[in-house]
């Protein structure tokens, strides 16, 4: 099979035997695969990755022996893949297993190829309908939705998304329908205008001039989402968050963050670290159109020009490029 493998901050095609899937394991057949900024991380050398990279994908069972009903489906999967007899995920948590392995991040080969396997327990169903091309979505979806799940959300707080990158603007689409009044704030007019089409009340903002204009109109928030992906983003969401307020944090930076915990200590801020989300409850929101990911895709590459479709995915203020595998 093909596969593009990250070694020593480059990346190339290899051809591979197809994966032997172990015990409870089921093989797929990736249709369509998603470049998100953590496989450019990856390839930039974060975690000392190396393998095969790739966590946002649409795929065809193969086989499946544990789940016989499973083969043939379109399916997306948890990328967390937990032990399965430690305290953590024997209650259902193997998203923070010691000794998981994450699809395409760390310790198992991820979607840039043509098969991979993954446990059968983390395969979702993708519902009849929605195209892949939505359906790819449903891993950095349930990442922005997550919030939702762990900070209640009510529709009469003030809420603001920093940042109106991919993830910003996932998280700004979904927790909308918990609070209409969220505000999204960025740097890119382009940007900001999808997430305005949708209905999301959106801010241009550059610089602290740009922020302090923003606080006076809207006052402090309740919550701010982080998810500007620079490593003073945290800085910027101090600024904003009202005293004993909730910061989400989703940047994951390379780069070393400064924060003033003095001002985190006075004004009793907490910061809730949010990774990972249901992508079962992404499907749902996709399937039922809450939320219209289409303009978000910028480009759509078939899968030998994976060289290309990372270049494209580098650019300053990209959006979603995507692997066409099935060429």
């Amino acid at each position: 099979m093909r596969a593009v493998v990250f070694k020593d901050r480059s990346a190339s095609l290899a051809i591979r035997p197809e994966p032997e899937p172990g015990p409870g394991e089921a093989l797929l057949r990736v249709r369509l695969a998603g470049i998100c900024n953590t496989d450019l991380e990856l390839l930039a050398g974060c975690y000392g990755f190396q393998g095969v990279p790739g966590h946002e994908f649409v795929a065809l069972v193969k086989s499946c022996p544990d789940r016989p009903d499973m083969e043939g489906r379109r399916v997306v999967a948890d990328i967390n893949c937990g032990c399965g007899a430690c305290p953590r995920c024997l209650a259902g948590d193997s998203r923070h297993c010691a000794s998981r392995t994450v699809i395409g991040i760390a310790g198992r080969d991820g979607a840039f190829a043509d098969y991979l396997s993954a446990p059968a327990a983390n395969l979702i169903p993708v519902p009849d309908g929605l195209r892949d091309q939505e359906a790819v979505f449903a891993e950095p979806l349930a990442a922005a939705l997550e919030i939702g799940q762990q900070v209640h959300i009510t529709a009469r707080q003030k809420v603001l998304v920093l940042g109106d990158g991919k993830l910003g603007l996932l998280a700004a689409l979904g927790l909308r329908t918990l609070n209409p009044r969220l505000v999204l704030a960025g740097h890119h007019p382009d940007k900001l205008a999808k997430a305005a089409a949708q209905g999301v009340v959106s801010r241009l903002v550059r610089g602290a001039q740009g922020l302090a204009e923003m606080i006076k109109e809207f006052g402090l928030f309740d919550l701010v989402v982080e998810a500007t992906g620079r490593e003073d983003g945290l800085t910027d969401a101090l600024k904003c968050v009202r005293p004993e307020g909730v910061i989400a944090a989703k940047t994951t930076s390379r780069r070393p963050t400064r924060l003033d915990l003095a001002r985190v200590v006075v004004n009793e801020v907490t910061i809730l670290g949010s990774r990972c989300g249901d992508l079962a409850l992404a499907l749902d929101h996709l399937a039922n159109k809450r939320l219209d990911v289409n303009p978000l895709i910028e480009a759509v590459y078939p899968f030998g020009r994976f060289a290309d479709a990372l270049e494209h995915a580098r650019r300053p203020g990209a959006l979603k490029v995507l692997l066409l595998m099935s060429e």
